[in-house]
């Protein structure tokens, strides 16, 4: 698969994954770390600021692809 399109289906899905991600992350916030300590609602907060990014590198990987020379 050439890598341009590779990078147009990677954008695609890390796009949908984000938005997904975002929308699951704001309704957990919402529903159960309103009532936790400040201290815990900042190591929430963190960890899921942070936490997207690890199921999505194997997909970056992938749309680098491997190098033609």
């Amino acid at each position: 698969m050439p890598r341009r399109i590779r990078t147009l289906l990677g954008t695609v899905a890390i796009l949908v994954f984000v938005c997904v991600y975002a929308l699951v992350a704001m309704a957990l916030a919402e529903s159960r770390i309103l009532e936790a300590p400040k201290l815990v609602q900042t190591l929430v907060y963190v960890i899921l600021g942070v936490a997207w990014i690890l199921p999505l590198l194997p997909l970056i990987k992938w749309m680098e692809g491997p190098r033609i020379r």
